[in-house]
């Protein structure tokens, strides 16, 4: 087991349900203001008005990719960069457990960790295809329009920050939208809230699992949940087994980057491919990467608990 304290803890522990609710509590709190400070900047330099088209996706008024940036990092960003430093560093005062920064695990993961990437990708195409067929019961119907339409207006803004008219700007939004986004959510989900569930549930696969379940869900894209909880799982393990943040953040950032590198290359039409079609793969390429993905996580495990064995005389699960 890797998800364990490594260090003696010197003072009382908080129960994990309290931690849960701390944290999930801090983490609210910095969203609403870190939103609330963004929004005030924006009204003072840009006016209200602007403020208001840009989140109605009118992109076409002045400055309007400013505005989307600074609501990005002010409103959730640095908010999901803070929380856990907060929590880690001055609520239960155990930053190497609930951060788990550190490069104490075999290199050879990083290798690993790219290959089941590229190999869950007919995966991940399949259950985004699956998850967008869903239909909620009729009575709901109200809600499921609701929900289209509002992830409708967060795929226009989302367009819009990953319009990229020059290679300074895949750089930005790869360092930005890929590597910073990773380090951010990985911290805060592989690291904190899944440390707080394997001690309250005591079980590494429940933490994981539901971990995931609120990656996925914080989100709150209906029609992309599925795709994302198994992005969620595969992160999850590879922090669990390795018993270090940096293979998810690896992960995490192969995942984003891959999807900036691919739209900048389908915007100035370096490649006649397209990748926006919805099936890329066939049935076929659906079983061998899953196939495939599953063997990489085997593979991931077996070094990862020969390593912890030659290093710390423990097996994992």
């Amino acid at each position: 087991m890797t998800e364990g304290p490594t260090n003696p803890i010197l003072h009382k522990q908080i129960h994990p349900a309290r931690q849960f609710f701390i944290l999930f509590g801090l983490l609210i709190g910095l969203l609403i203001l870190g939103s609330t400070i963004g929004i005030a900047f924006i009204g003072a330099k840009y006016g209200l008005n602007a403020l208001t088209d840009v989140l109605q996706s009118k992109m076409n008024v002045p400055h309007a990719d400013t505005i989307l940036w600074i609501l990005q990092f002010t409103g959730t960003t640095f908010p999901i960069l803070i929380t856990p430093i907060i929590f880690s560093y001055l609520i239960v005062k155990e930053p190497d457990d609930y951060m788990k920064n550190h490069f104490h695990f075999p290199w050879t993961l990083i290798i690993i960790v790219l290959l089941a990437m590229v190999a869950s990708m007919p995966l991940i195409e399949y259950l985004g295809n699956l998850n967008e067929k869903m239909v909620l019961p009729k009575f709901l119907k109200s809600v499921e329009d609701w929900m289209r339409e509002s992830e409708k207006e967060t795929e226009k803004l989302s367009d819009a920050m990953m319009q990229m008219n020059t290679l300074s700007d895949m750089i930005y939004n790869l360092l930005f939208i890929g590597l910073l986004t990773a380090v951010v959510e990985e911290i805060l989900f592989r690291g904190c809230f899944q440390t707080i569930f394997f001690r309250w549930t005591k079980n590494m696969h429940a933490a994981i699992w539901i971990t995931a379940i609120l990656f996925s869900a914080f989100h709150m894209e209906f029609y992309g949940f599925l795709p994302r909880l198994v992005l969620g799982l595969l992160f999850g393990y590879f922090t669990a087994w390795s018993g270090s943040i940096w293979p998810a953040i690896w992960a995490h950032f192969v995942n984003n980057g891959t999807i900036v590198v691919l739209t900048y290359m389908s915007q100035h039409k370096l490649t006649s491919f397209d990748f926006t079609q919805p099936q890329l793969f066939t049935n076929t390429g659906y079983i061998i990467g899953f196939l495939l993905t599953l063997l990489l996580l085997f593979i991931y495990w077996y070094i990862s608990s020969k390593w912890h064995v030659a290093h710390h005389g423990e097996e994992l699960d």
